[in-house]
């Protein structure tokens, strides 16, 4: 049998892998197969719901003719260039792009935007400081505004990206000032606010010094060097290499 860290290399849908899911085969010539965007494996993410609800016709659970009659009309610009750099199908780009026009008709997401998604999907809780901490880790170029194009490439990281892909752009959102480094006051204001829109309907229930148990413990195993930061080769080291790590970032399949 396979050493049990083996089995997240690939994952199609959840945020970080998943501990009981056998591995696509990474043998040569095998073609990787592309997952289909199907509600139920993505419909998880609250930015695809955000998207889809609003992609399919009022009061309609459209059928696949009727979308792609629809796409027609709804193309983004540089949809091949897309498709190639993102893992969906060019019909599941054109269906992403109709919800995101209709919801975001200037063709671009602000923050606010991201806040209000959040409340709604989490109205037990307090979304606010993580929705700015996520859209600042989709806003690449840190303009204030999200491009259907980051959108979708930062989506397709998390949703079918490798668990090497979905570790790298779980560092960025961790790294809050963008200097490479996160440090154990970023790590805390992470996961404190995951914890404060989670609210109390979390299980295990949590207590109020949750996260800096959680915080201190990761970061003691990932600053290897103990120079009070983390780097991203510590990081993704010690991730790859932690099962404890690996399922409790699992987390974040929630929270996306």
């Amino acid at each position: 049998t396979r050493p049990r860290k083996e089995v997240m290399k690939v994952s199609d849908g959840s945020l970080l892998g998943e501990p009981g899911r056998t591995p696509l085969s990474k043998k040569e010539g095998v073609k990787w197969q592309r997952p289909r965007l199907t509600r139920q494996a993505l419909m998880r993410c609250c930015l695809v719901k955000w998207i889809l609800s609003s992609a399919a016709p009022q009061g309609s659970d459209s059928s696949d003719s009727e979308l792609e009659l629809s796409a027609v009309r709804h193309q983004p610009e540089g949809l091949d260039q897309l498709q190639a750099q993102t893992k969906f199908t060019k019909k599941e780009l054109q269906s992403l792009y109709r919800g995101f026009k209709n919801e975001c008709p200037t063709g671009l997401v602000d923050e606010d935007t991201f806040k209000l998604i959040y409340s709604q999907f989490f109205p037990q809780g307090d979304a606010t400081t993580y929705a700015h901490f996520l859209f600042n880790a989709f806003d690449a170029d840190g303009n204030g505004a999200i491009r259907f194009e980051d959108f979708v490439v930062g989506l397709s990281i998390l949703l079918r990206g490798t668990v090497h892909e979905k570790l790298k752009w779980a560092f960025n959102l961790y790294d809050i000032n963008k200097d490479g480094y996160i440090t154990k006051e970023e790590m805390l204001a992470i996961m404190k606010s995951i914890y404060d829109m989670m609210g109390r309907h979390t299980y295990p229930i949590l207590r109020e010094d949750a996260p800096l148990e959680h915080v201190e413990r990761f970061f003691q195993k990932m600053d290897r060097n103990q120079d009070g930061v983390v780097t991203i080769d510590e990081f993704l080291e010690t991730c790859q290499k932690d099962e404890n790590i690996m399922s409790s970032m699992q987390l974040f399949e929630n929270v996306i």
